[in-house]
């Protein structure tokens, strides 16, 4: 999925600018960090991408909709092809792990047969599967966010917006979940991740758009976490 930025500022009121004048185009299939201290503006950038929030000025395009134009019965379909994870996780703490899952394919009406085998097929995939039955507050930090990962990508997103995915986890745990971001990327869905994980974006290189004071300063192929001029 494809994202265009023209021209973006977003001011809450009174007087503060979260992002301004942001140009940006994200190709299909393309995985980009978001980078930038804390308030630069990542998360209103990735929320208005799923049209949490809606720019004062300027034009955003995400799958070939304009996110200003896009009526309420097509943005519900839109979202859906949008999975998000966050740094808290924000699973159903009285759902097992598989029910956390499954809970999104009920909301899309899926059949009980449909919900059982993508279910089963996504815990797999993030490597899950045996703790299934088990509530999140019995997993593990790193098991909670492959759980909040398998609920993202359980109905095949075409754009995964991750929001600081291994900020609460160490260094070898937030390796798995990087691997696991990488081969959902590598199968060709779109991911924008925003991090301060300075070692996971010197590691594993690819775009990097760097935001400061609501603006984008760098926009580097095969980026670093800090610029480092040439290099």
């Amino acid at each position: 999925m494809e994202i265009k930025f023209s021209g973006v500022t977003k001011i809450f009121q009174p007087d503060i600018i979260a992002l301004e004048d942001i140009y940006m185009q994200v190709e299909k299939g393309e995985f980009v960090y978001l980078v930038g201290e804390t308030g630069s503006g990542k998360t209103t950038l990735m929320r208005c991408i799923t049209r949490e929030v809606i720019p004062t000025r300027g034009q955003i395009s995400v799958g070939g909709n304009l996110l200003r134009k896009i009526n309420r019965f097509d943005l519900a379909l839109f979202r859906r092809d949008i999975g998000v994870v966050f740094q808290s996780f924000l699973l159903l703490p009285n759902l097992t792990a598989f029910e956390n899952v499954a809970f999104v394919l009920e909301i899309m009406g899926l059949t009980p047969r449909e919900i059982t085998e993508r279910a089963s097929e996504v815990l797999k995939l993030v490597g899950i599967w045996r703790r299934r039955n088990l509530y999140p507050p019995q997993l593990s930090g790193g098991e909670q966010q492959r759980l909040a990962i398998a609920r993202a990508i359980v109905n095949s997103p075409s754009l995964l917006i991750a929001d600081e995915p291994t900020g609460n986890l160490d260094t070898h745990t937030a390796d798995e979940i990087m691997q696991l971001i990488l081969g959902i990327n590598a199968a060709g869905t779109t991911v924008m991740m925003a991090t301060h994980n300075q070692y996971l974006v010197d590691t594993y290189r690819h775009r990097v758009i760097e935001i400061h004071r609501g603006r984008i300063v760098r926009d580097e192929e095969q980026g670093r976490y800090e610029h480092h001029g040439s290099c």
